[in-house]
């Protein structure tokens, strides 16, 4: 027996502060994912082309980064390649003053998002940070860390809000990610705050191996909003417009005020998980086959031709221009990274403290021994006084 059950205790007067406050009805997505492409629905042409060029250069961009993987350039690439719509989508979705958190497999987002196709990969290359600057881009670091970036993406939100910023955050996850505290402690900040950020799950089948029927037992991962009181989605992840649309709607729903929504889109990755990994040994190559079919990139092609909107020329002039990207991306990646041992040293607090300056004089000590006895690498740049480290 509880106190609230003993006779002549005290009860709550309705409505109990203990209760549910909102109807789940309007909170849960729909059962069907919600598509455009094939629907005949009216469409901005402009939008369509330029989803279009974004994601002739992503695939690209996909295809040449793997290679450069293979080339010892890099030291692992995490291919998007399938994915490349919902990507796209979230980048476009966004204003200038939005923040971006991506996970490690978001590099298109941050490329469409219009950060230097090469300081993206700096982190994946074994470079210092995150290779670009976050604050002035506006996009996080790539979080290889499962979901650690959500609730950041939501303290920062709710932040701006509080300092009357107009806002919106947009985090990026994968369905191996939603089986992470950080995910759901992520949600429920968000929902209890109202905070201007919408999670977009990026739902591709398997957590390295894991398949989502061992991840979760729900509906689907858009489900998980209602526990929280928010809304979810359910969407195509490889219809680019349909993504474009629900994520702008929960952007723009977010910055009116309206709080959080979380959308789960539905994709797939064609790809390994990474370079690492040998996917043939979880997923059979008809299965694979299947989702070929229905590649975000020639969804869009074939639905741009059936418009009007894309001749033969427009295809030649999208594949040009992905190639030019890619020879510049194999140029730049090709040369070799200037190191500076002292980069170890540098930013790690704002101001040096005795430790790390010890840390700093052993190091350059050690390399000045190397280089001396003709064994080690040239030793400029390892002051520990700091300066531009790129």
């Amino acid at each position: 027996m509880t106190v609230l059950e003993q006779p002549g205790a005290y009860r709550l007067a309705p409505p109990p502060a203990w209760r549910p406050r909102l109807d789940p009805a309007p909170l849960l997505p729909d059962a069907e994912p919600h598509r455009l492409l094939g629907t005949g629905a009216k469409l901005d042409a402009g939008l369509l082309r330029e989803l279009y060029g974004e994601l002739v250069r992503g695939r690209r961009y996909n295809e040449q980064a793997t290679a450069l993987t293979k080339q010892g350039r890099l030291a692992v690439y995490p291919s998007s390649t399938g994915q490349e719509a919902s990507q796209v989508a979230a980048a476009l979705a966004l204003e200038e003053r939005d923040w971006l958190f991506p996970s490690y497999r978001d590099t298109l987002a941050a490329v469409a998002r219009g950060l230097d196709p090469v300081e993206v990969l700096s982190l994946l290359r074994g470079d210092w940070h995150s290779g670009y600057d976050p604050r002035a881009t506006r996009v996080a670091p790539l979080c290889t860390p499962l979901a650690t970036q959500l609730p950041h993406a939501v303290g920062l939100a709710h932040a701006a809000r509080l300092q009357g910023d107009d806002v919106v955050a947009l985090a990026m996850v994968g369905d191996g990610g939603t089986s992470e505290g950080d995910f759901h402690e992520a949600l429920n900040f968000a929902a209890v705050w109202q905070a201007p950020v919408v999670f977009l799950v990026q739902n591709n089948g398997f957590a390295i191996s894991v398949p989502l029927a061992k991840q979760t037992a729900a509906p689907s991962l858009a489900h998980k909003a209602v526990g929280y009181g928010m809304p979810g989605r359910l969407v195509d992840g490889n219809d680019a417009p349909a993504v474009h649309q629900v994520l702008s709607e929960a952007v723009a729903r977010a910055r009116a005020g309206g709080g959080p929504t979380l959308v789960e889109a539905v994709t797939y990755r064609v790809e390994a998980h990474t370079n690492a990994d040998d996917a043939t040994r979880y997923r059979t190559d008809d299965e694979v086959a299947a989702w070929r079919a229905h590649d975000p990139v020639a969804l869009l092609e074939r639905e741009l031709r059936e418009r009007g909107l894309l001749d033969e020329e427009g295809v030649r002039e999208a594949a040009r221009a992905a190639e030019d990207m890619a020879a510049k991306l194999r140029e730049r990646m090709n040369a070799d990274a200037e190191l500076r041992p002292a980069d170890l040293f540098d930013h790690v607090f704002a101001r040096d403290t005795a430790r790390l300056r010890e840390q700093a004089e052993r190091l350059r000590a050690e390399l000045e021994a190397e280089a001396e006895a003709g064994t080690g690498t040239d030793t400029a740049g390892t002051g520990s006084e700091g300066g531009d480290a790129r």
